[in-house]
């Protein structure tokens, strides 16, 4: 990180402002132009305080993500991650059809409880059909085992990355600190707003055509 570090106080490294623009910029940049072109871009956060910040904001712009537990392989094992969506889905269905009478009471409360628990972990990801074309992650530290199937399958990576991170992991690392909520806030809602850009330029093409 030593790059990105602009002075060290008391053994506390502080990161350098203008390079966490300089990055976050470029990554900015970079996933414009994927949303434009129709890419799905993966948010994965599974800190505590950065789970409903990221869920929220992956959410303002219809982009799956992850911020309960990474289950792994679910990338590299991603078929048998979609047979686990296909389930939730069914009993999804079972559990809203009201005129359904094979199954009793209690079946439809073991039922209720296997789907929340399911939903809590895939929902994020349950329209997701094939592969990201990227992640988006909130401390690599914290979410090795995201980064590492991301770097097996060879999908863009953007990341915050802290003092105690190697940034050479990352394609488009972004200097920052990814433990303060406010700091999550901030750079995850920048890259955010950066999609929606991209969402409303593809909107407006496909409006053009029409």
């Amino acid at each position: 990180m030593t790059p990105y570090i602009f002075t060290e106080h008391k053994g506390i490294h502080l990161i350098d402002l203008n390079r966490t623009s300089e990055c976050l910029e470029r990554a900015a940049t970079v996933v414009k132009s994927m949303a434009k072109s129709g890419k799905k871009i993966m948010f994965v956060a599974t800190k505590k305080q950065a789970r409903e910040i990221v869920q929220q904001a992956a959410q303002s712009v219809g982009m799956p993500f992850v911020t309960e537990r990474w289950l792994g392989g679910m990338m590299t094992n991603f078929m048998t991650l979609r047979k686990s969506v296909k389930k939730m889905q069914n009993i999804e269905r079972l559990l809203a059809d009201t005129t359904l009478t094979s199954i009793t009471k209690k079946e439809r409360l073991t039922l209720g409880r296997e789907h929340s628990k399911m939903h809590k972990q895939l929902g994020g990801i349950a329209d997701l059909n094939r592969l990201p074309s990227a992640v988006f992650i909130v401390d690599i530290h914290h979410e090795h085992l995201a980064l590492a199937e991301a770097r097996r399958l060879g999908v863009k990576t953007f990341a915050m990355v802290d003092t105690n991170s190697d940034p050479t992991l990352v394609d488009f690392p972004i200097p920052s600190n990814d433990d303060a909520s406010k700091s999550i806030a901030f750079i995850t809602n920048y890259i955010v707003a950066a999609i929606k850009e991209g969402l409303e330029e593809r909107k407006a093409k496909s409006d053009e055509k029409e």
